[in-house]
């Protein structure tokens, strides 16, 4: 990766609001992002332990600690999601909080009002304002734990693409490209894109405004 990729990596709305999530709670950001790479590994790690319980079966071995491993990994993909979502909860009210003092102080550090008054910055106050109040988006508390599945999901494909390579070189290629093409074919119809086209743009304006 070279370094001007990096840099437009960083500059990207995706990682400054990542960047966010220390800042408002570094204890609650390490814990959502623990809770992220275990979650992702434990489907491959129910693959595994369904595989030996299978292998023991098959070959007359003591059952005891392949049922033990299944069930400790059941249990957990289905005992950490609600934990996940919780833990998301609590961090989207944090990293909210910890925005909107930012935005109150740099709306009333500024001297006079000549500030407020800028027709761009208006429209970014009231497009925040909206946001908070769930009006044109949920808000973080709400879209964090989507976010959070979504990292999920990611963690689970690549912890499973490795399983895969350990068995045949070839198939997680194979099905990590069908996967991964899905998200290239369907790129222009994510949400984030549709909500800021011209047209969109155009007719939330005219609604907000027949509205007020």
């Amino acid at each position: 990766m070279s370094l001007a990729t990096l840099e437009s990596a960083r500059k990207s709305a995706e990682w400054r609001f990542l960047g966010v999530l220390p800042r408002s709670s570094a204890g609650l950001a390490t814990a959502w992002w623990s809770l992220v790479a275990v979650r992702g590994a434990l489907p491959a790690l129910f693959t595994l332990a369904m595989g030996a319980l299978v292998g023991a079966v098959q070959g007359g071995g003591a059952l005891g600690a392949p049922l033990a491993a299944v069930g400790v990994v059941f249990v957990a993909i289905n005992a950490l999601g609600p934990v996940h979502e919780s833990v998301s909860t609590i961090l989207g009210n944090r990293a909210g909080s910890w925005l909107l003092d930012r935005l109150m102080r740099a709306c009333l550090d500024p001297p006079g009002l000549a500030h407020l008054e800028r027709p761009d910055l208006a429209e970014e106050l009231s497009r925040a304002r909206d946001f908070d109040a769930g009006i044109n988006a949920p808000p973080l508390a709400v879209a964090m734990r989507e976010i959070g599945n979504g990292f999920t999901e990611i963690a689970s494909g690549l912890a499973q693409a490795m399983l895969l390579a350990a068995y045949r070189w070839w198939a997680p290629l194979l099905v990590g490209g069908a996967w991964l093409s899905t998200h290239v074919l369907l790129r222009e119809s994510a949400l984030w894109k549709i909500w800021h086209a011209a047209g969109v743009v155009e007719q939330q304006r005219e609604v907000d405004y027949n509205y007020r």
